[in-house]
């Protein structure tokens, strides 16, 4: 059972570890046209179970393969985003194609699952880091789940109502936020 000190540090964790997730869905809501909770909701829902679930796979693999990922790891986010804000970049100036209906196109769902692997590297990290603490793995990554979940919720809405007003600029400075984030993680892995 958590006590409340341990609450408090596993929600700052959380928080810690959605803000790549919070940046990445904030761009998601540029995109949107019209505001779709349904949307927002599935958004939320994969950068929420992909946090939730790379602490849980860093915490289970910490002794087998920690060794064997940790030199490739940064690199692997930072390709993700790169390549992900750069496509965000070259769309910004693309009009996006509408149906008969006039409702904007599906959401990417292999770009969001990308997105999600990419904004949760640093979370299987901590995942290792939690089995050398012993902390209990469920409840940290049910937590930080959902801390995840909530805040890129209110970031697709955030972003939908920015690009609402300046579509092609915010398009283009959500992707330049990708790749900056990917060049964090980059440095940070390099520099540490």
């Amino acid at each position: 059972m958590l006590t409340d000190v341990d609450i408090i540090a596993l929600l700052l964790v959380g928080v810690g570890l959605a803000a790549d997730a919070f940046a990445a869905a904030l761009t998601q809501g540029v995109h949107m046209r019209q505001l779709s909770y349904r949307v927002a909701l599935l958004i939320a829902v994969v950068f929420g179970a992909f946090q939730g679930l790379m602490p849980v796979l860093g915490w289970a693999l910490a002794s087998q393969f920690s060794q064997v990922l940790a030199p490739i790891d940064h690199w692997i986010a930072f390709a993700l985003l790169a390549l992900i804000g750069a496509h965000m970049i070259r769309e910004a100036f693309v009009v996006e194609e509408e149906d008969a209906s006039g409702e904007q196109a599906a959401i990417n769902l292999k770009t969001l699952l990308l997105l999600g692997i990419g904004t949760s590297v640093d979370a299987a990290a901590i995942g290792v880091s939690f089995a050398m603490l012993a902390v209990n793995i469920v409840e940290a990554a049910a937590i930080i789940a959902l801390v995840t979940f909530a805040l890129s919720f209110v970031a697709v809405i955030i972003g939908h109502r920015v690009g609402a007003r300046f579509r092609t600029p915010a398009a283009v400075a959500g992707g330049l936020v990708l790749i900056a984030l990917g060049a964090k993680i980059l440095i940070e892995h390099l520099t540490t």
